[in-house]
């Protein structure tokens, strides 16, 4: 496998999570009963919009780190009812996810996966699970940016995927997330 597919998932990963903080930073602009508010989209809110991309996180990364969770994953379908608490808890699995990512190599984005979906167990590439899984978090973030849409709140730009020039606009979330443009692109 070429280095820049390892390179391209690992940023990938680390976009994955700082979309969500951004996306989470704009909900703290809500009130409680805003993000529980009734809205159209696949998942009846904000909140159970967001709720369901921590989950599937749980999901997926809990199968690539070896684990069996499966289904239990989604025993409660609002695990964090407030964006406090879904705050720390997606930044959490976000750092699992990048970890993840960061310690795969050759041999490991080719490694088999198995993902315990209850009834049966799933075998997959890890590069193919970690494909699918940032293909569903940009598919309901855009659900969730949408909700936001209809807000008081203005919704975040998602749609970048650090580009270069940009990297001032950003620098102040990536020091807050610990992070910088060299531990991504090295």
């Amino acid at each position: 496998m070429p280095a820049s597919l390892l390179l391209a998932l690992r940023s990938m990963a680390y976009n994955n999570a700082w979309a969500n903080h951004r996306l989470h930073a704009a909900c703290a602009g809500l009130s409680q009963a805003e993000f529980e508010a009734e809205r159209i989209g696949f998942f009846p809110s904000i909140q159970a919009t967001l709720n369901h991309i921590l989950i599937i996180d749980y999901f997926y990364v809990d199968a690539l780190e070896g684990g069996t969770l499966g289904p239990a994953a989604w025993a409660n379908e609002i695990p964090c009812p407030t964006l406090a608490e879904l705050r720390p808890a997606q930044a959490a699995v976000d750092r699992r996810l990048i970890a993840c990512c960061e310690a795969l190599d050759e041999a490991g984005t080719n490694r088999i996966v198995e993902v315990h979906r209850g009834s049966r167990v799933q075998r997959e590439r890890a590069d193919r699970l970690l494909l699918h899984l940032f293909q569903h978090q940009v598919h309901h973030r855009g659900q969730a940016h949408a909700m936001l849409s209809g807000t008081r709140v203005k919704p975040p730009q998602l749609d970048e995927f650090f580009s270069e020039g940009e990297a001032p606009l950003r620098a102040e979330e990536f020091a807050a997330l610990g992070w910088t443009e060299a531990r991504i692109w090295g």
